[in-house]
């Protein structure tokens, strides 16, 4: 049985049939191939637009999908994790889609269950299928993204949504330079800098990512509003350059990217949403129906 809990979890072969799929969902070529098939969501961490775009993406597939409430789970009894794992797994799903604050849980659960993990988040530590949508929207607006650069911009340390998109990016080419205030960077071996008017001139697209003020032990900043002064994408530091701009979302409006170019033609961050769907349908069906 194969999961999907971290980006490195598919070759590049994988991912390419993946992006070949999705592109095909995306020109409404698609059938109910899932129809019969049981897929799971076990939401430990407030999420809309990330359920919802697998709840279509299933649906549109044929498949039944079934919300676990936690806020009514016996996780909140006494029961653990892997036991409320391994109990759903009994009941026969093809797939379990898991988003938790803690680092970790999607592999867990994956050595104690038949069916497919799908990882929706964990914590800092990775959130494939964002990376999997980026990568496909990149493509998209590139054609071949080997040799272009990208600006990560923002709180990178906290990010599972940075993290998955450096390894991802990086194994298909692209050069990755991370943008932040000290305590927002990671430890890495990639380019690093703390002014975002040192890269603009060279990138070909900037990734802004939200501040993580729910994943801070204190408070880093003594507002947002310090923060957007260094590090939010503007009218005026884009220009007239030929650059795209994507944000995971939700988007802190003009913290991380003002509404004049959240307007803007260069901006794909509706794109990324629509292609996400895509991409977890391609991600189901790798998962469920090419077994």
């Amino acid at each position: 049985m194969q999961h999907l809990t971290r980006t490195d979890d598919f070759s590049k072969e994988e991912i390419n049939a993946i992006l070949a799929d999705a592109k095909k969902f995306s020109d409404g070529v698609f059938h109910r191939i899932l129809q019969d098939k049981l897929i799971i969501t076990l939401f430990f961490e407030n999420s809309t637009r990330t359920k919802s775009s697998f709840e279509i993406a299933a649906k549109r597939l044929g498949a039944e999908i079934v919300h676990l409430d936690v806020a009514q789970s016996s996780t909140k009894k006494g029961e653990t994790l892997v036991d409320t794992a391994m109990n759903l797994d009994a009941m026969g799903p093809h797939a379990i889609i898991v988003r938790h604050k803690n680092s970790g849980v999607p592999k867990i659960l994956s050595d104690n269950t038949k069916a497919s993990i799908i990882n929706a988040g964990d914590g800092a530590h990775a959130h494939p299928t964002q990376a999997l949508l980026d990568l496909y929207t990149l493509q998209e607006n590139f054609g071949d993204v080997r040799g272009k650069k990208i600006a990560i911009v923002g709180d990178i340390k906290n990010s599972r949504v940075a993290n998955s998109n450096i390894e991802l990016l990086t194994r298909f080419g692209m050069e990755v330079i991370l943008v932040a205030p000290p305590h927002f960077l990671p430890k890495t071996s990639l380019r690093t800098t703390h002014f975002l008017k040192e890269i603009i001139d060279e990138v070909d697209a900037i990734m802004s990512l939200r501040t993580q003020t729910e994943r801070h032990s204190s408070q880093s900043y003594a507002s947002l509003k310090d923060y957007a002064s260094d590090f939010c994408i503007t009218e005026e530091l884009v220009g007239e350059r030929d650059i795209i701009l994507l944000h995971p979302g939700p988007v802190h409006r003009n913290i991380d990217i003002t509404d004049g170019l959240l307007a803007d033609k260069r901006c794909k961050v509706l794109e990324q949403v629509a292609n996400g769907v895509f991409i977890r349908m391609a991600v189901l069906k790798k998962l469920i129906h090419d077994v």
